[in-house]
């Protein structure tokens, strides 16, 4: 053990990390209980536990197993005790207290090269590199605010609008500070706050606008408040509340689809009393239309969306909510006419709000079933005075 903690502290100091490591035991040769003492900078402290622990417990499993009994992190150091134990508690410790390691010790062993110039860069510029995707960094040589979605879907494993909030944004929080792009980020209930040490007042709104286009994406509306190190993001109170719990429960939902579409009016309704923001009709209504769509397509069975099954989705859902229209097929190009909608009009009054909220419902569900494969002419709409709504849908 002597041995081992003097060949530690040699490398650690070839690397220049700043760290120093004790290994106190019961004995040299064959230790029962070791007391592994780390001190130098938090972010170093806690990778070089890591690597330690790693060693120590795989390289005992044969004759001594040693497992990990608790790990302690105080201000300037890092304490892990180790105790006699068995193979599999041993192995289980690891996970425990560190995750699972093997996966990274491998990827580092294919491309070492690659990874000691990583980790270099980040210890010559005191973590002042910026680590971000490959499309993010063309999105901002081309002038663009980007989203930053492609990481976070990675991670996830779903696309974005399918991630709940309460799991997107410990993702962000994940994102941003392992890739630098911000210093520190807090949650709290469901405002996140973003601490960072831009100078420049450009570079901390177009940060500011790309957060807010991340959630909005995700269907989450935000409003942003900033000060010179410090980004603000505010779940917002009017509609988006209800909004949310109402797809949340048309996604959980196990009634009928019909069911579903009475709750659906009920809430567009609701919208009259509600003050004209397209943006936040435009993500509610997307959001619900994909929700309805995807009921509907587990409800009968749907394994892949064509013309003719959306024509027919859509001839239900209309006969359901007593709208009168009506689908004409031109090849491959779907004409579809709204005569009478019962939604938007309330005896003799016509609500635009509730039009437009109905309209992204629709352009939901299209894009649901089609994704970039279909595309939506809008032709005539009752909103611009015209006597009823036309569109059509020209599909690949």
């Amino acid at each position: 053990m002597g041995k081992l903690e003097g060949y530690l502290n040699r490398r650690f100091s070839e690397l220049e990390w700043g760290i120093g490591i004790s290994l106190k035991c019961d004995n040299d040769e064959s230790p029962s209980d070791i007391l592994m003492d780390i001190r130098g900078a938090p972010q170093k402290m806690k990778f070089a536990a890591q690597i330690a622990s790693q060693y120590l417990v795989k390289n005992s499993l044969c004759k001594a197993p040693l497992e990990i009994c608790s790990l302690v992190y105080l201000n300037d150091c890092i304490k892990v005790e180790l105790s006699r134990s068995n193979k599999t508690e041993a192995m289980r410790s690891l996970i425990t207290f560190f995750g699972g390691m093997d996966e990274v010790i491998k990827t580092i062993k294919s491309r070492p090269a690659f990874w000691k110039s990583v980790i270099r860069g980040h210890l010559l510029s005191n973590y002042g590199m910026v680590t971000i995707h490959r499309n993010y960094f063309e999105e901002l040589l081309d002038g663009d605010v980007p989203v930053g979605d492609i990481v976070i879907e990675t991670l996830s494993k779903k696309p974005l609008r399918e991630i709940p909030l309460k799991e997107l944004l410990p993702l962000i929080k994940e994102v941003y500070e392992t890739s630098l792009v911000t210093d520190r980020v807090e949650i709290d209930g469901e405002t996140i706050i973003f601490f960072h040490n831009y100078r420049n007042n450009e570079v901390t709104e177009k940060l500011k606008k790309s957060l807010l286009e991340l959630l909005k994406a995700g269907g989450h509306l935000y409003d942003a408040k900033s000060t010179s190190n410090m980004i603000v993001l505010s779940h917002r109170q009017d509609a988006g509340i209800k909004i949310n719990a109402i797809v949340d429960e048309l996604k959980t939902s196990h009634n009928k689809v019909d069911q579903e579409l009475i709750i659906l009016m009920a809430v567009l309704k609701g919208l009259r009393d509600i003050p004209e923001t397209p943006l936040s009709l435009t993500v509610m209504g997307r959001r619900i239309g994909r929700s309805i769509i995807q009921e509907y397509e587990e409800e009968n069975g749907i394994v892949n969306w064509n013309p003719e099954t959306f024509r027919k989705a859509f001839e239900a859902i209309d006969s359901r909510l007593h709208r009168v229209s009506e689908w004409k097929t031109d090849g491959k190009n779907l004409h579809y006419t709204i005569r009478k909608c019962s939604i938007a009009m309330e005896g003799n009054t016509f609500d635009k709000c509730v039009c437009h909220a109905v309209r992204e419902t629709f352009k939901g569900a299209l894009g649901y079933a089609f994704g970039n494969k279909a595309e939506l002419e809008i032709v005539r709409l009752l909103s611009h005075n015209d006597k009823f709504c036309e569109v059509v849908i020209r599909t690949a």
